[in-house]
């Protein structure tokens, strides 16, 4: 081992290149070591997956249990800016050198069953390792891809969100919504409820969840929720929470977000009683970073992480909602992805609500270039006959392009993967320090 591995930033550069693949499906090598470091959560395990909203899902449920005066470990992916983001107590991210003795750990233990992990599998057990070390009374866990081949599903959960099933990283989940839903129905467990937040579920979640006779609680069956003038109540076949306050968090998929987080809790509230009180202020409270989230007003800024079609539309549907009556103005896309991902089904998505597209590529090694957008722009027949588009070197000077030329009654978004967002937030931040 490297023996100059004594801050987060070298620690994390050893971690880029320990595995000779980023993304490796199967769960034998992470958990051998999670068996060596004899991590076995001693608190509730809430695991989260889905195609979109896992990240809203934790927040949600991270801030009411949180207010509800619980120790809360949260554990998402990927971060934004900083790594600390994505292992979390309490939502205060854990700090450098506690990180750095938990890769330590963890590295000692896979030197000892001599294998290698990916980026992610290691984060896993470390993030694991450091809420075994702490007093925490429950976990969350984001899913990273898929279900059941990744690495956070080595932790039996005590309860299942899966937020819903769309076309995403095909590569690896199979073509086909069927396909997908079953590997991602890979985190149920027998006599455990899994919750499915989505009215639209392939016939594979309901057949794995009967194979294994897991609780499946479905939306708009099992729980939902209705909307009034000044608040929404939630309803299920158990019970009902009338008059809570909309979700600080931006869009009306929230509803269906915090809705399945409020079933979840229900089938745990024997073990984490939560009152009202305490879902009312998680609610007002939840913070999420890069999900329609407005940075300014005159001209609107909105990043967002959006990087598949489902969530493209999503994004415009939120887009169209909160536009004021009064702006006229132009829409300013600032966009990169992914060559990896659906790009031609995403620009679908958006068109109708583009004027200007800033194509910028991604500074990683799947990052795709400008030509490759320029392509599917052209795909989607948006060409330079009938839309402005520009191309730059890095998303920075896309961002500064536009914000160069936008009126205060103009648009900007930032979209198309967690690397485009990160890198305007980043952006954003090093410009405030100066």
């Amino acid at each position: 081992m490297n023996s100059k591995l004594d801050t987060l930033p070298s620690w994390l550069a050893y971690l880029e290149q320990l595995h000779p693949t980023a993304i490796e499906m199967g769960l034998e090598r992470v958990e051998k070591v999670r068996s060596d470091l004899n991590l076995s959560p001693h608190f509730p395990v809430i695991t989260v997956g889905g195609t979109n909203g896992k990240g809203s899902v934790c927040a949600l449920l991270e801030s009411i249990l949180t207010e509800a005066g619980y120790v809360v470990g949260c554990y998402t992916s990927p971060h934004l800016v900083h790594y600390n983001e994505r292992i979390r107590i309490n939502r205060v991210p854990m700090p450098d050198q506690q990180i750095v003795e938990a890769f330590v750990k963890v590295n000692q233990s896979r030197e000892r069953c001599a294998v290698s992990l990916t980026y992610f599998e290691f984060s896993t057990l470390a993030a694991m390792f450091l809420f075994e070390s702490q007093p925490v009374d429950v976990t969350i866990l984001e899913v990273g891809l898929g279900g059941r081949y990744d690495a956070v599903n080595i932790f039996d959960p005590d309860c299942v969100i899966l937020t819903n099933v769309a076309m995403d990283h095909m590569d690896y989940l199979g073509d086909t919504r069927e396909a997908i839903g079953y590997e991602k129905a890979g985190i149920f467990r027998t006599d455990r409820s899994a919750v499915y937040s989505d009215s639209d579920i392939p016939a594979t979640v309901n057949q794995y969840a009967q194979e294994i006779k897991a609780h499946l609680l479905k939306f708009q069956y099992d729980f939902g929720f209705n909307i009034e003038a000044s608040h929404w109540n939630y309803w299920s076949n158990t019970r009902q929470r009338n008059v809570l306050p909309r979700p600080a968090l931006f869009g009306a998929n929230q509803y269906k977000n915090a809705s399945a987080c409020l079933a979840a809790l229900d089938t745990l509230s024997d073990h984490l009683p939560v009152d009202m009180q305490s879902i009312r202020k998680g609610l007002l409270n939840v913070v999420l970073p890069g999900r329609f989230q407005i940075l300014s007003l005159q001209p609107m800024i909105i990043v967002d992480v959006a990087h598949n079609p489902a969530a493209a539309a999503v994004f415009s549907e939120n887009l169209i909602s909160s536009k004021p009556q009064n702006l006229t103005g132009k829409t300013f896309m600032v966009f990169a992805m992914l060559q990896d991902k659906d790009i031609s089904g995403v620009v679908a998505a958006l068109k109708k609500e583009m004027d200007v597209w800033l194509l910028a590529p991604i500074d990683h090694a799947r990052g795709a270039n400008t030509k490759t957008l320029l392509e599917n722009l052209y795909n989607q027949e948006i060409t330079r006959e009938n839309h402005a588009i520009h191309e730059f070197e890095n998303i920075e000077s896309a961002f500064d392009f536009a914000c160069e030329q936008a009126t205060k009654n103009d648009r900007i978004c930032v979209l198309g993967s967690f690397h485009t967002a990160s890198a305007v937030l980043q952006y954003q931040n090093r410009k405030i320090r100066q």
